[in-house]
């Protein structure tokens, strides 16, 4: 029988149980005894955090790692972000990726026009003397490498924070950070 499990992924941790490099650093088995044979569907860096899907299932992890399932971020970028770098978002921007250049694919990008209820972050990312910042949602069928940062970057507004709060139909809602929950399985 395979287990499932929802998990908000902190600020600082790495998406994965095994760390084999010299440097200590905080691991998702930390969070919760989780069965043998677990692992993540995907990663979020070190420095994002939000929903990360867990399982003991080697199919499952293939069915939401596929291009049909959509993945949605929020970005706290650097900056009041404009209509027109948003555009450029949904039709796509040239980013770097393992030495070449890239186009991503036309996503669904937008605009927040509230600040979201995420909770605070484990490290503070700044205060509002370094000028104004705010939020926009990006939704990829794509996960390239660092590819939310580096796009936001290319349209000239870096991303501060990053937050997945959507795989599919599942969603972050109010699990907090380092919480986890079992489920019985992914409707994604």
């Amino acid at each position: 029988m395979h287990h499932h499990f929802l998990i908000h992924k902190p600020y600082g941790y790495l998406s994965q149980f095994i760390y084999q490099l010299k440097r200590k650093k905080k691991l998702l088995g930390e969070l919760y005894d989780f069965p043998e044979n677990t692992m993540a569907i995907g990663r979020l860096d070190e420095d994002s955090e939000g929903l990360l899907l867990l399982t003991t299932d080697g199919m499952m992890s293939e069915i939401v790692r596929s291009k049909k399932v959509e993945k949605e971020y929020y970005a706290q970028v650097d900056g009041i972000i404009t209509e027109e770098a948003v555009e450029q978002l949904r039709n796509g921007v040239e980013i770097g990726l393992h030495g070449k250049k890239y186009k991503t694919k036309k996503c669904k990008a937008f605009k927040l026009e509230s600040i979201p209820n995420l909770g605070e972050r484990g490290k503070k990312i700044r205060d509002e003397r370094h000028g104004p910042t705010s939020w926009v949602s990006i939704t990829l069928t794509e996960g390239k490498f660092r590819q939310v940062r580096k796009m936001t970057s290319a349209v000239g507004f870096p991303t501060l924070r990053l937050v997945r709060v959507r795989v599919g139909n599942i969603h972050l809602n109010d699990l907090k950070a380092g919480e986890v929950l079992e489920v019985s399985g992914f409707d994604v």
